[in-house]
C-alpha cells in the first residue's frame, strides 16, 4: 500500500529476463529505507526489491505487468521513474490509498502551464471497447498517474479523458515534468470506488439479516 506521494526519481534500465535495475537520483536516501523483499512503487507499479548493487537495486516484473503498464516500454530505452516506498503504520497519509496495481494506461493529450500550476489532460490509449479505468474517473475524485496521487479537476461523462492540476512542487519532484504529448502513463483508479462498485454489483437478495449483522448493523432500536 502506498500514498501517491513520490519520494525520489530513479533511472530504470532493462536487464533482460523481465528484470530491471533502478538507480535513484539521490534527492532522498531512499535505498537506506529498503530491504530485500520490500515493496516499492515504480511509476505506480508495486514491485519487490530483489537485490542490491552499488547505488541501485533490481526488481522483476511479470509478463502481465509489462503488458498492462509502461514498464513494457522501458525494455527499450532508459528513462526516469517515480519511486515510493510502502506505507508504514503510523505514517501520515497525505495523498490517497494507492495499491500499486495498475488498471491500465493512458497518454498525455495536453499540458498547459498557467501562472500557478500545470493543467495536464490525459486520455485513453486502450484498444478495448471498454477502457478499464474510465468507470473510476469522476470529477474531484482521486487517481494515480505514474504513481502520483492527483485530483481530477475535469472529465467527460464517459471518463475517456480527464484533466488534473499539478502544483509546481509535484511537477518538479516527479517525472510528470518529462512527459511528452502522446507519451503513455500508468493509471490506477481509487480503490474505494472499486469496493463500492463491487458492493453495488451484489444482488439485493444477498442482503440478509446475517449480512447486516456481519457489517455492523444491529436490530436493536
Amino acid at each position: 500500500m502506498f500514498t501517491g506521494l513520490i519520494q525520489d526519481l530513479g533511472s530504470i534500465d532493462f536487464l533482460g529476463n523481465y528484470r530491471f535495475i533502478i538507480t535513484p537520483k539521490g534527492s532522498t536516501n531512499i535505498i537506506s529505507d529498503l530491504a530485500i523483499g520490500d515493496s516499492i512503487a515504480v511509476d505506480g507499479v508495486c514491485l519487490t526489491v530483489e537485490e542490491f548493487v552499488p547505488h541501485s537495486f533490481t526488481v522483476t516484473a511479470s509478463p502481465e505487468t509489462l503488458a498492462r503498464s509502461t514498464l513494457g516500454n522501458n525494455r527499450k530505452t532508459s528513462s526516469y521513474v517515480n519511486l515510493e516506498t510502502s506505507l508504514k503504520i503510523g505514517s501520515k497519509i497525505g495523498g490517497h490509498f494507492v495499491t500499486g496495481h495498475v488498471d491500465g494506461m493512458g497518454c498525455l493529450a495536453e499540458s498547459i502551464a498557467t501562472a500557478t500550476a500545470w493543467e495536464m489532460t490525459f486520455k485513453s490509449i486502450e484498444n478495448r471497447k471498454k477502457w478499464l479505468i474510465s468507470r473510476y474517473v469522476v470529477s474531484k475524485g482521486s487517481i494515480a498517474i505514474n504513481g502520483v496521487s492527483l485530483t481530477i479537476a475535469r472529465c467527460d461523462a464517459k471518463g475517456d479523458w480527464f484533466t488534473v492540476v499539478v502544483i509546481p512542487h509535484t511537477y518538479l519532484s516527479t517525472n510528470l515534468q518529462y512527459l511528452q504529448i502522446n507519451q503513455s502513463v500508468n493509471l490506477e483508479g481509487d480503490i474505494l470506488s472499486k469496493y463500492v462498485e463491487k458492493f453495488l454489483q451484489k444482488d439485493t437478495e444477498e442482503i440478509t439479516l446475517d449480512f447486516l449483522r456481519e457489517n455492523g448493523y444491529s436490530s436493536r432500536g
